[in-house]
């Protein structure tokens, strides 16, 4: 619009108040002077405004015009989401390089999409059938991994009077017409989509099948299912930006939207560079090419940090619609919760808990709930998986950020310190860390891999936290003083802390284990615990253990069995059994 809708009155930061027509709606986006500055209205009174400002304002003035676009804030969907990096509001940061330099300038408007690129379009219906809010209408592939399906936009149903042949034609060019109860409507290939308002669906299905991703730790102990949230809580160093590469990179999932919410610059440049340069494992592609990455770095405005959660949510509905599995990362929410807590307090609100907004508590319920695995209007299923990091200050799990998290996510992973500087990663606390979805995946992990998973993970966890009271002990009077059978237990716990949950992410081997390895490293540690229990029953001496040959083995199968290599653990289960029958020998 050319005609300014209001005139800014005062500046605050990113919060500006303006007086103009009462005819503006909540959540609309605005241009804010002469730059137009991307903004969004956040409160109407009467004719007062108040408006949060995406971008610097510095060297704006009150008298400033607000011209209105009548839409909230929206992302366009179609092709070319895959591979692209954007800021918070979606704007592609490559493209801005290439014509501002290292910084965004004010104003900046470049279409997300590329509106010249063309796209090689088959059809998947027929002229003169109904088509309904996202049913299918044909398909391009965006990229060599990925189909992109074109969906009818939400909204519109009807007869389906024309559909383009199979051809080349641009995100704005027609490929369908649909005639509706009131007109007929030419569909192309873009969308947009308010990204507060989650996309509709047909119904929420049972998550009964894990996110594998291939460490150890998260799947065999703490696992993750599709269309499930998970926090990664911890402090600084302790490898949350590591753990969601890895998950990233490795997880079953079809499709990965990244966030970096608030992040130093240095951590998004790091994830800029490599990402590129990863190679998905299952197919040798640049891992980019089924990636979507949301940049919002904290020199950015902290109003960009809100949206840019919401950008990436609503990306990954989209692929979602599709029938794909995504895999959202967001690196950090507790930077989200900070910008909140800032424009809440430039504001004047009444605060919470540690100056945080009331409402807190809320926006992260709304935001985690849009995770799940459904039923699509097309009929497919999909699911999209949040994994969100919080960065706690100091690594205190006892702030507000990480306790609401805790609430509204089902899987707890823990990050511990100790455990980082001791080089053990992932230092994921196993006695801290807890994850709600064991009898969800239970059946899978019988199917999948033929051994009785959960009584094998209770049985491990039994003898972890024994470790950490026999520590105690040990702390106080020494192992010496120890009974054998419990000593047993200090070296089982090693074997699993050392030789199963550590993980190298640099070794080719160990950076990735399939279920079926991990089940029988599990397996096979567990089976020299119950064995050697028995043997000391007899008379063993614990240091006869010790001196075992096989124990060197079992703490180094992680790197020298590989994932198609699985028939020699049949070869270390015999060795094993003929060792500690030769111990068990001496003693009867």
């Amino acid at each position: 619009m050319d005609k300014p809708i209001a005139i800014v009155t005062s500046i605050n930061g990113p919060v500006l108040h303006a007086r103009g027509e009462k005819t503006i709606l909540m959540e609309e986006l605005v241009g804010i002077g002469e730059d137009r500055l991307v903004g969004e209205v956040i409160g109407i009174n009467q004719n007062e405004l108040t408006l949060q400002v995406f971008e610097e304002t510095s060297g704006m003035k009150p008298g400033a015009p607000v011209y209105g676009t009548g839409a909230p804030l929206s992302v366009e969907l179609g092709p070319g989401l895959l591979s692209g990096i954007f800021d918070g509001i979606q704007r592609p940061l490559p493209a801005a390089e290439a014509i501002y330099g290292s910084f965004i300038g004010p104003g900046m408007v470049i279409p997300p999409l590329n509106r010249e690129k063309k796209w090689h379009f088959t059809p998947g219906t027929q002229s003169g059938n109904f088509v309904g809010s996202g049913f299918d209408l044909g398909s391009v592939p965006e990229t060599d991994l990925i189909v992109h399906r074109v969906l009818v936009p939400i909204g519109i149903k009807g007869e389906l009077t024309w559909l383009a042949n199979e051809g080349d034609y641009t995100i704005l060019e027609p490929i369908a017409r649909i005639k509706t109860d009131t007109a007929e409507v030419e569909v192309t290939m873009l969308q947009r989509w308010p990204v507060r308002q989650a996309r509709p669906l047909v119904e929420q299905l049972q998550k009964n099948e894990p996110l594998v991703t291939g460490q150890r730790v998260l799947d065999s102990f703490f696992p993750m299912v599709k269309g499930g949230t998970a926090a990664i809580p911890g402090g600084f160093g302790t490898g949350k930006t590591v753990t969601q590469h890895q998950i990233a990179k490795w997880s079953d999932a079809d499709i990965v939207v990244y966030i970096g919410c608030g992040e130093r610059g240095n951590e998004i440049t790091q994830v800029l560079q490599e990402f590129p340069n990863l190679i998905d494992p299952r197919n040798g592609h640049p891992l980019i090419e089924r990636t979507v990455i949301i940049a919002n770095t904290s020199n950015m405005q902290v109003a960009a940090r809100d949206a840019s959660i919401y950008t990436g949510i609503t990306i990954a509905e989209y692929y979602r619609d599709m029938g794909y599995d995504v895999a959202l990362m967001a690196d950090s929410t507790s930077r989200w919760a900070e910008a909140m807590r800032e424009i809440s307090g430039r504001l004047q609100e009444m605060p919470a808990q540690e100056g945080f907004p009331a409402y807190l508590s809320s926006r992260l319920a709304e935001f985690y709930e849009r995770a799940g695995r459904v039923k699509t209007l097309s009929g497919r299923e999909g699911s999209v998986s949040i994994i969100g990091a919080v960065s706690p200050p100091g690594g205190d799990f006892s702030e507000p950020v990480t306790q609401l998290t805790r609430q509204y996510t089902r899987i707890f992973w823990a990050l511990d310190k100790t455990l980082a500087s001791a080089r053990h990663f992932p230092s994921i606390n196993w006695l801290s860390s807890h994850s709600e979805y064991i009898s969800s995946v239970s059946n899978w992990w019988q199917n999948e891999t033929g051994f009785d998973w959960r009584s094998l993970r209770a049985r491990a966890m039994k003898i972890l936290t024994e470790q950490d009271h026999l520590n105690q002990i040990v702390r106080l009077v020494g192992p010496d003083a120890l009974p054998d059978e419990q000593r047993l237990i200090l070296l089982t716990a090693d074997l699993l802390t050392t030789g199963f949950l550590q993980q190298n992410a640099l070794d080719e081997i160990d950076t990735y284990s399939s279920p079926q390895k991990q089940i029988r490293m599990l397996a096979i540690i567990l089976h020299f615990h119950e064995q050697a229990e028995k043997i000391i029953k007899r008379g063993a001496i614990i240091e006869g253990f010790y001196n075992l040959p096989v124990i060197h083995s079992l703490l180094t199968m992680k790197n020298e069995i590989s994932n198609d290599q699985l028939g020699k653990f049949d070869i270390l289960f015999t060795e094993l059994d003929e060792q500690l029958a030769l111990l068990e020998e001496k003693y009867l």
